[in-house]
Protein backbone atom coordinates (compact mmCIF):
# COMPACT_ATOMS: atom_id res chain seq x y z
CA UNK A 1 0.00 0.00 0.00
CA UNK A 2 2.76 2.48 1.15
CA UNK A 3 4.56 1.54 -1.98
CA UNK A 4 1.76 2.26 -4.20
CA UNK A 5 0.64 5.31 -2.78
CA UNK A 6 4.40 6.72 -3.08
CA UNK A 7 4.37 6.14 -6.68
CA UNK A 8 1.04 7.48 -6.87
CA UNK A 9 2.44 10.58 -5.16
CA UNK A 10 5.17 11.11 -7.85
CA UNK A 11 2.87 10.72 -10.51
CA UNK A 12 0.78 13.90 -9.77
CA UNK A 13 3.97 15.44 -8.82
CA UNK A 14 5.00 15.18 -12.31
CA UNK A 15 1.52 16.81 -13.44
CA UNK A 16 1.88 19.64 -10.62
CA UNK A 17 -1.04 18.21 -9.16
CA UNK A 18 -1.61 16.91 -5.45
CA UNK A 19 -2.37 13.76 -4.90
CA UNK A 20 -5.41 12.53 -4.36
CA UNK A 21 -6.86 11.19 -0.76
CA UNK A 22 -6.86 7.90 0.23
CA UNK A 23 -9.98 5.84 -1.03
CA UNK A 24 -11.46 2.99 1.80
CA UNK A 25 -9.49 0.20 0.42
CA UNK A 26 -6.23 1.88 0.96
CA UNK A 27 -7.23 3.24 4.55
CA UNK A 28 -8.14 -0.25 5.82
CA UNK A 29 -5.01 -1.10 4.87
CA UNK A 30 -3.36 1.85 6.43
CA UNK A 31 -4.95 0.70 9.46
CA UNK A 32 -3.54 -2.65 9.23
CA UNK A 33 -0.50 -1.34 9.31
CA UNK A 34 -0.82 0.94 12.14
CA UNK A 35 -1.52 -1.90 13.70
CA UNK A 36 1.85 -3.78 13.07
CA UNK A 37 4.24 -0.59 11.91
CA UNK A 38 6.53 -1.49 8.88
CA UNK A 39 10.11 -0.26 10.66
CA UNK A 40 11.03 3.46 9.75
CA UNK A 41 7.44 4.09 8.42
CA UNK A 42 5.97 5.54 11.95
CA UNK A 43 5.63 9.38 10.22
CA UNK A 44 4.72 8.46 6.77
CA UNK A 45 1.86 5.96 8.79
CA UNK A 46 0.81 9.01 11.05
CA UNK A 47 1.03 11.70 8.55
CA UNK A 48 -1.29 9.47 6.17
CA UNK A 49 -3.77 8.95 8.88
CA UNK A 50 -4.01 12.80 9.64
CA UNK A 51 -4.14 14.46 6.40
CA UNK A 52 -4.26 12.11 3.34
CA UNK A 53 -7.60 10.74 4.58
CA UNK A 54 -11.06 13.33 3.76
CA UNK A 55 -12.91 14.66 6.92
CA UNK A 56 -16.85 13.95 6.96
CA UNK A 57 -18.88 11.52 5.48
CA UNK A 58 -17.09 9.24 2.82
CA UNK A 59 -16.11 5.70 2.99
CA UNK A 60 -12.67 6.36 3.78
CA UNK A 61 -13.54 8.64 6.81
CA UNK A 62 -15.82 5.69 7.84
CA UNK A 63 -12.98 3.26 8.14
CA UNK A 64 -11.20 5.78 9.83
CA UNK A 65 -13.86 6.97 12.45
CA UNK A 66 -14.23 3.55 12.95
CA UNK A 67 -10.21 2.59 13.61
CA UNK A 68 -9.72 5.25 15.74
CA UNK A 69 -12.75 4.93 18.03
CA UNK A 70 -11.71 0.86 17.95
CA UNK A 71 -8.49 2.04 19.91
CA UNK A 72 -10.19 4.93 22.10
CA UNK A 73 -12.27 1.86 23.20
CA UNK A 74 -9.07 -0.67 24.08
CA UNK A 75 -10.61 -2.92 21.23
CA UNK A 76 -7.41 -2.90 19.10
CA UNK A 77 -4.15 -1.39 19.75
CA UNK A 78 -1.35 0.62 17.86
CA UNK A 79 2.19 1.52 19.28
CA UNK A 80 1.72 4.38 17.25
CA UNK A 81 -1.91 6.05 18.29
CA UNK A 82 -2.46 5.92 21.76
CA UNK A 83 -6.29 5.92 23.02
CA UNK A 84 -6.36 9.43 23.94
CA UNK A 85 -4.79 10.69 20.66
CA UNK A 86 -7.23 8.59 18.56
CA UNK A 87 -10.37 10.69 20.79
CA UNK A 88 -7.89 13.45 19.47
CA UNK A 89 -8.17 12.49 16.09
CA UNK A 90 -11.42 12.23 16.06
CA UNK A 91 -12.14 15.49 16.88
CA UNK A 92 -10.44 16.79 13.95
CA UNK A 93 -12.93 14.43 11.46
CA UNK A 94 -15.15 17.41 11.25
CA UNK A 95 -18.31 15.92 11.64
CA UNK A 96 -19.78 12.76 9.97
CA UNK A 97 -18.49 9.15 11.47
CA UNK A 98 -17.37 10.41 13.90
CA UNK A 99 -20.06 12.09 16.18
CA UNK A 100 -21.48 8.66 17.01
CA UNK A 101 -18.34 7.64 18.10
CA UNK A 102 -17.50 10.97 20.43
CA UNK A 103 -20.91 11.16 21.94
CA UNK A 104 -20.09 7.19 22.87
CA UNK A 105 -17.02 7.72 24.30
CA UNK A 106 -18.54 10.40 27.16
CA UNK A 107 -19.98 7.37 28.56
CA UNK A 108 -16.71 5.72 29.00
CA UNK A 109 -15.81 4.47 32.50
CA UNK A 110 -12.45 6.04 31.57
CA UNK A 111 -12.64 9.79 32.53
CA UNK A 112 -9.57 11.15 30.67
CA UNK A 113 -11.10 9.48 27.26
CA UNK A 114 -14.26 10.81 28.41
CA UNK A 115 -12.43 14.51 29.05
CA UNK A 116 -10.76 14.27 25.60
CA UNK A 117 -14.51 13.29 23.70
CA UNK A 118 -15.93 16.21 25.72
CA UNK A 119 -13.24 18.79 24.30
CA UNK A 120 -13.06 17.22 20.66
Amino acid sequence: MLESYRQHVAERAALGIPPLPLTAEQTAELCELLKFPPEGEAETLLELLRDRIPPGVDQAAYVKAAFLTAIAKGETTSSLVSPLEAVELLGTMMGGYNVQSLIDLLKVEDAEIAGKAAIA
